[in-house]
């Protein structure tokens, strides 16, 4: 375990190393061209106050105090090169059993398209017993941003996701959040390379190579995508080689007599290239909604989505998850017919409130998501807000057997303040 521990540290110090070694070359040779370089910092601190219950038995009560500090770096030292660094710093204070599995997610995320990183907990170390204490880290960002008259390009870990739904994402299979994510500020970074090539004044063609763990090709991502705009409408096509699998995403929007649509899609080939190619277990997922803003002051939305990976049986949903979908391709939802209304008035200039609902049409089963939301000043923001679950709870007994989705997970309430500088 020792020996193990200290080859990990000492291939992430050499993954360092390299990059800070790339930043000096790159920032010593656009300094000979350009001595007004600029540099900017900025950040936030957040802290999230939760209590739950889960459905299963346990204790009636439990709660988290998730803080997230984080810092942002920028360098520009001429119009062609850019630099920029974000670091997450997370003490936690909550149940010993929610370091290994918690049921909200809240804090910093963690990716698998990563060639190399930090081990995630920085105390206690790995032959620690887990108290009631937990720091985290994480480094989101490091990247070099070279932009020419022909294309952009990123080199390094920074964030890569598409599509315009507004609840759940198709395409959005990188590094997507889940309904659930209590934080979906930054999004998380991954390790790749992306060149971008505008076409036209709205169009462009987006490029590039995702690293999984270890450069390994098996566990990385090679992506296309193509946006246009005709008629008064934005297209996009997409092709991810995700790991073994062939996703082809489709993405449409527009507006109609002062609403917004959206139509996005994504048909998924799992082992596309490996040697288990199976067309039975090929799936579709297709979000499609509108939306609508009174005034300027109620905002409106009603999204439908299909999840062609899951099933209509709630028996079957332990046993469904062990599919590709959801070990691999993004997909957390149990079943197939999913809506999502959501609403959010502006009561006062400096108040808000809203909600969501995410309703399984087979269960039936409902995951309500309220909200309110006050600025205290410019920069310091306060919530209050929940997961409320509705639907048939599991039932108990040597093996958990699930009676519907969202009434097996927890209700949690919540409060949280963001500190900007």
């Amino acid at each position: 375990m020792e020996e193990l521990t200290v080859m990990r540290q000492n291939s992430v110090c050499k993954m360092m190393r390299t990059i800070v070694l790339v930043i000096i070359c790159l920032t010593s040779v656009a300094n000979v061209h350009n001595a007004c370089a600029e540099f900017s910092y900025g950040g936030y601190y957040k802290n999230f106050f939760t209590a739950f219950k889960t459905p299963i038995s346990g204790p009636p009560l439990m709660g988290a105090v998730v803080n997230r500090l984080r810092l942002n770096l920028s360098y520009t030292p001429t119009d062609i090169v850019s630099l920029t660094c974000a670091y997450d710093f997370s003490p936690r204070v909550q149940d010993p059993s929610l370091f290994s599995e918690s049921p909200f997610a809240v804090g910093i995320a963690s990716s698998r398209y990563r060639s190399k990183d930090f081990d995630a907990l920085l105390y206690p170390n790995i032959d620690s017993s887990i108290g009631s204490v937990g720091i985290y880290h994480n480094l989101d960002r490091a990247s070099v941003q070279i932009s020419t008259d022909f294309a952009d390009i990123s080199i390094g870990r920074d964030a890569i996701a598409w599509g315009s739904a507004r609840v759940i994402n198709p395409t959005d299979v990188v590094a997507p959040y889940s309904y659930d994510q209590l934080d979906t500020e930054d999004r998380v970074g991954v390790d790749a390379i992306r060149v971008r090539v505008p076409i036209g004044v709205l169009g462009e063609v987006d490029t590039g190579y995702i690293f999984g763990t270890n450069f390994d090709f098996d566990k990385s991502a090679i992506f296309l995508r193509t946006q246009m705009n005709a008629v008064e409408t934005d297209f996009s096509v997409l092709l991810i080689h995700l790991q073994k699998d062939l996703l082809i995403g489709f993405d449409v929007t527009r507006g109609i007599a002062g609403a917004g649509f959206w139509l996005e899609a994504a048909y998924v080939f799992p082992n596309a290239f490996g040697e288990k190619a199976d067309s039975a277990t090929n799936y579709i997922r297709t979000s499609m909604g509108i939306d609508y803003s009174f005034k300027g002051e109620t905002y409106t939305f009603l999204e439908y989505h299909y999840n062609g990976a899951g099933t209509d049986e709630s028996e079957n949903y332990l046993s469904n998850i062990e599919r590709s979908a959801y070990t691999r391709g993004g997909v957390y939802l149990l079943g197939i017919h999913y809506l999502a209304p959501g609403i959010n008035h502006q009561l006062t200039p400096l108040i808000s409130l809203g909600g969501q609902i995410l309703i399984n049409l087979t269960d039936p089963s409902i995951w309500f998501a309220p909200n309110i939301a006050y600025n205290i000043a410019e920069d310091i923001h306060l919530s209050l807000g929940g997961l409320l679950s509705l639907g048939k709870t599991p039932k108990n007994g040597a093996e958990i057997e699930l009676q519907s989705e969202f009434g097996s997970y927890p209700n949690l309430f919540f409060t949280s303040i963001s500190v900007y500088y």
